[in-house]
């Protein structure tokens, strides 16, 4: 009598997974293009200060739903926090000024380098978290998993070598490659400990960080002598500017709420799959779209990557399922 209703609830399940995940990869490319297009095609070199715009956007829209759900609490659900209270602001700096370098260092790697090679050279955040976990908690690695990494940094010096035979190939594109690929490895253990203190709370951590780091850009942008050149674009004072800047900070917004939607509905392991194969799929339209033509090995590196990213994951997930049935037998006994 039931059967019907539950295959109708378990296919409404499966419609709804598929779209979050279809958001994901929609939103978090469109993201890339759009990000390198403001980096790299408005004659504008200030990448600080249009990262400083998109997480001024974000804090907008965080604290503009924070309002609306203290007003309409049935409608527009966020938890409830205050960014300015001293022992908030205490406990979450430093993680935010390790969110503030993440960013900082990923725009500054998409605005030198092709975003076909965006991927690659952003890909040693997993060989990161191996040796920073080993590192800062202490926590060691399986032979299975390192080897994974192995595989990973041998796609990336694959890839470095043959992007480095092409005119689009950038150096310093490449350091502040690594560099993201680092400061996103310390952000990812430091927000666990931090989470503690916003009660798990992740809209609100993202809150917090993208306030701070609003005020952390300012200094880096009069360092980097970013100022004087806004005040002098010649494009300042005209609304398609601000239009293409405002949608730089929406998706900026976006990916963020697709990333923790598609963790919801689905899992931190498909998550990392589903990552896996947009960054594969992100690679192809970038090389079509930018009508660059690559080498056999170029393209090795890519799959070397995207395979050593994906056995990875999935070494981890045996590892954590064992694990689990362990805890469950020691129990039982």
């Amino acid at each position: 009598m039931y059967q019907p209703l539950e295959k109708e609830n378990l296919c409404t399940k499966y419609i709804r997974i598929a779209v979050v995940v279809a958001a994901y990869w929609v939103i978090s490319i469109l993201t890339v293009f759009v990000n390198k297009a403001l980096l790299s095609g408005l004659k504008l070199d200030a990448p600080l200060f249009v990262t400083w715009f998109q997480v001024l956007t974000s804090s907008t829209i965080c604290f503009t739903m924070s309002m609306l759900s203290k007003r309409y609490p049935r409608a527009v659900s966020f938890p409830e926090g205050n960014p300015f209270d001293r022992e908030t602001f205490r406990k979450v700096l430093p993680l935010s000024i390790l969110f503030t370098a993440m960013i900082a260092t990923n725009n500054l790697c998409l605005k030198y380098v092709s975003v076909a090679f965006y991927y690659v050279g952003r890909s040693l955040t997993t060989v990161f978290n191996v040796l920073l976990t080993y590192a800062l908690l202490g926590q060691k690695t399986s032979p299975k998993a390192c080897l994974c990494c192995v595989m990973i940094v041998a796609g990336f010096w694959i890839g470095v070598d043959q992007e480095s035979l092409t005119e689009s190939f950038s150096l310093i594109g490449t350091v502040f490659g690594v560099l993201g690929s680092l400061s996103l490895s310390l952000y990812s253990i430091h927000t666990k400990r931090t989470l503690q203190h916003v009660n798990q709370e992740v809209w609100l951590l993202s809150y917090y960080n993208n306030v701070y780091s609003a005020v952390l850009f300012i200094p880096l942008m009069l360092i980097n002598g970013e100022v004087q050149k806004v005040a002098n674009y010649e494009h300042l004072f005209e609304g398609w500017f601000w239009g293409v800047m405002t949608i730089g900070g929406v998706c900026g917004f976006a990916i963020g709420f697709v990333t923790t939607l598609q963790i919801k509905v689905t899992s931190p392991l498909t998550h990392n799959i589903s990552g896996t194969a947009k960054a594969c799929a992100q690679t192809v339209i970038a090389t079509s779209w930018y009508q660059e033509t690559k080498s056999f090995l170029w393209w090795t590196s890519n799959v070397v990557v995207l395979l050593g990213s994906a056995f990875y994951t999935r070494v981890k997930q045996l590892e954590m399922d064992q694990t689990h049935r362990e805890q469950m037998n020691s129990q039982k006994v």
